[in-house]
């Protein structure tokens, strides 16, 4: 590159971070709608974002974020059932859970905006789930890496990180950024990269030139979208239903393993629902700790 271009390159990204930072429309250089008191639009936070390129997936794996859905804000409930609390309607709890564990419910999913009716159940339960907004393989290769297990582990379970989606939208988006993939729910699009700009902005994560110029162009559509907040989540909010207890599992078979790696390994052996006290049961396959492991 000459030296003529290089500086034309980098005066290039100067402007558009600038526009970023003023809340500028990209397309026509025009105004845009004024932003909140205080500054605190989407649109200026994406502009103090870090650039730079994606670093290697290379050491990457789930159990580097922790144990899945643990309970943070220690509330006495896991964070699954937490984040099912709050983005299901007309829910119902199990007895006993002071008000934790969600049974049914109604989920207007915000990606597709598809109804899902929600029934916890081994065959039933995943086809709602929990999104990761920031994609932990995203944020991995984005600074998640350096970070201390303890901070990847609440980075993963915070709420502002988690959102219910129905299953076939979250498995279409996979660990895509917004350079890649976004919503098919077009009205949605605004909050969803709003939220991602939001977590990133909290644990310090960079954005790539591709996924600011992305987000950038949602946001040119609603210039005065805000950031959203971190808010707590109470405990209850239906009615409570008790449920039998399920017949016990069968004993192992000789030759049968003690210990399962994960819920599809109970299930081959036919031994779903495992509960505590089971052989084999262990606390990984119990993610909401209520005793009884792959419901």
């Amino acid at each position: 590159m000459t030296h003529r271009s290089g500086r034309r390159a980098a005066l290039s990204g100067w402007a558009l971070a600038s526009l970023l930072m003023a809340g500028l429309s990209l397309q026509g250089m025009g105004p845009a709608v004024a932003a909140p008191a205080g500054g605190r639009t989407a649109l200026s936070a994406l502009g103090k974002l870090t650039v730079k390129g994606r670093a290697p997936l290379t050491g990457y794996a789930r159990t580097e974020f922790g144990q899945t859905w643990r309970d943070l804000d220690r509330n006495g409930c896991d964070q699954r059932n937490d984040v099912l609390r709050r983005d299901l309607r007309d829910i119902t709890l199990k007895a006993g859970t002071r008000g934790c564990l969600v049974l049914s419910g109604t989920l207007r999913s915000p990606y597709s905006g598809q109804t899902v009716a929600f029934v916890r159940g081994s065959s039933t339960s995943r086809t709602v789930q929990i999104d990761h907004v920031v994609a932990l393989s995203d944020a991995w290769q984005k600074g998640a890496q350096s970070w201390s297990p303890g901070k990847r582990e609440r980075f993963a379970n915070d709420v502002l990180e988690l959102r219910a989606t129905d299953g076939q939208t979250n498995a279409s988006k996979g660990g895509r950024d917004a350079a890649s993939w976004l919503p098919p729910r077009k009205q949605f699009r605004c909050g969803y990269v709003a939220r991602q700009i939001a977590v990133k902005r909290a644990y310090r994560l960079w954005v790539t030139a591709a996924e600011r110029d992305a987000m950038a162009r949602v946001l040119r559509r609603c210039p005065d979208q805000g950031l959203p907040r971190r808010h707590a989540i109470p405990l209850g909010g239906g009615p409570e239903v008790a449920v039998a207890p399920a017949p016990a599992a069968p004993a192992p078979l000789a030759g049968q393993p003690t210990t399962y790696a994960n819920c599809d390994a109970v299930r081959a052996a036919g031994r779903a629902p495992i509960r505590r006290g089971d052989p084999g049961y262990g606390r990984h396959l119990d993610r909401d700790g209520d005793g009884i492991g792959c419901e």
